[in-house]
């Protein structure tokens, strides 16, 4: 046996100590693991011959449903069985508790075993008690070590099988430490293998780095079906579950959760909830409507412009693409003759939720003219259209549907860009405009 220094990010191992990965880039992250002699072995799990593809047979009951339904949307329609799923995220935003709220819910009509590597079994009572789970098929283990787990997924056959978290499961035969880059992708690997072979439909729990990133190599998201990351600020009491991979659906979807005392709690209307408390009489505040996947969401833009007291202005934005803002600010300074030279700019999306969609430059520009020039922006005006840079605004996307979410809200007016828009909406009137001139003249107060 001899050393290798392995990059715990990307995988690349070298002879010597590096301090910048050549692979990936990343600095201080070779570490120094024994590299285990390569042997040659056959796996335990027989492959099948190859089928013919008209010959396959599909099984109608392969997906089912975990009856959160903001969780079946991200995965496209319910669990397929077989399936590896990979939820990630920060600590204490609450990858354990969704899961242990499925697993009570699965468990009234299949068998589905828990493993936790990071608590007791009498401390996941605990905190299950607390959720109110009264689980009839849940089985709970503790234990960190692969070899025993595999045991008892063949021991007690169960449909599903939950493991809390991937970073603390280690195997006997490779000398390496629990959490290094060849143990997470060597459990990952072999209980993959597992659930094909069984039609298990398993759930990987992943920490994160502190730069946000799911802790071990890359290739851990390219071994797994699927992979799920929360998102959202764990002082607030919401949060954002996005699906980054799906073999099986769009990664474009996302499911909206409140955290509470019962636990995660779906919510079906997520834009009423960011849009709660609004105070609409204040200057620099306006209502957008990005998608996120098939799905409107209205959220609401705030700006606040201040003049300097330094040589340069500050320039800062939250939840929103940071380019993304100095260009509609140059926009609104060349076209419009904004004098915004010296003065700090901050731009918020209220409740802490990332918007990356261009759909929503123009909220973002009539926020800015309005707390420059302390003007009100009209009340229950919607405003959805992209910026280009010679001022006009651009069509996006999905504008009737956007538009219907308005509408469902209680929203009278909505600007957009010209378009040959042939729907028909019975309580909201549409607006067109040509440029940013003509839609801050519409939706500014006079």
């Amino acid at each position: 046996m001899k050393s290798v220094f392995v990059c715990q990010k990307c995988g690349y191992q070298s002879p010597k100590w590096l301090g910048r990965c050549p692979d990936c880039g990343e600095w201080n992250s070779l570490i120094e693991e024994v590299s285990e002699p390569v042997s040659a072995h056959s796996s335990e799990y027989s492959s099948t011959p190859p089928q013919n593809w008209r010959e396959i047979g599909v099984d109608k009951e392969l997906r089912f449903s975990t009856e959160i339904e903001e969780f079946d949307r991200i995965l496209g329609g319910g669990i397929v069985r077989g399936s590896v799923v990979l939820v990630g995220g920060e600590p204490g935003i609450g990858k354990s508790t969704l899961l242990l709220q499925i697993s009570n819910l699965l468990s009234k009509k299949q068998r589905v075993l828990y493993i936790t590597g990071e608590e007791s079994v009498s401390q996941t009572k605990l905190r299950g008690e607390r959720l109110k789970i009264e689980a009839e098929e849940l089985f709970v283990v503790s234990e960190t070590n692969l070899n025993l787990v595999v045991d008892y997924i063949k021991k007690f056959s169960p449909q599903i099988v939950i493991i809390d978290s991937i970073q603390t499961l280690y195997k006997e035969e490779l000398s390496s430490a629990p959490g290094s880059v060849s143990q997470i992708k060597e459990c990952t690997a072999q209980l993959t293998l597992l659930a094909k072979k069984e039609g298990i439909s398993m759930f990987l729990i992943g920490q994160v780095t502190k730069e946000g990133y799911l802790a071990g190599p890359r290739v851990l998201e390219h071994i797994v079906d699927v992979v799920l990351y929360f998102e959202g600020d764990k002082y607030y009491n919401y949060r954002i579950l996005r699906a980054i991979k799906n073999r099986f659906g769009s990664t474009n979807e996302i499911g909206v959760f409140e955290m509470s005392e019962r636990g995660l709690l779906p919510i079906p209307n997520p834009s009423r909830l960011f849009l709660q408390n609004r105070e609409e009489r204040n200057p620099g505040s306006s209502v957008v409507c990005p998608m996120e996947g098939t799905r409107p969401l209205l959220v609401e833009i705030q700006a606040l412009v201040t003049p300097t007291h330094f040589g340069i202005p500050t320039r800062k934005s939250s939840g929103l693409d940071y380019n993304r803002c100095l260009l509609i600010l140059a926009v609104l300074e060349k076209k419009i003759g904004l004098k915004l030279q010296m003065q700090d700019i901050f731009i918020n999306v209220v409740g802490g939720i990332k918007v990356v969609e261009p759909a929503v430059d123009l909220g973002i520009a009539l926020a800015v003219v309005s707390n420059f020039r302390n003007i009100l922006v009209r009340k229950n005006y919607l405003f959805i259209g992209e910026l280009g840079l010679g001022g006009e605004i651009r069509r996006v996307p999905q504008l009737s549907r956007r538009i219907n979410e308005g509408e469902k809200l209680g929203f009278e007016y909505c600007v957009i860009p010209r378009s040959n828009l042939k729907s028909h909406f019975k309580n909201i009137e549409v607006i067109e405009v040509k440029d940013i001139q003509e839609a801050i003249n519409v939706g500014l107060e006079r």
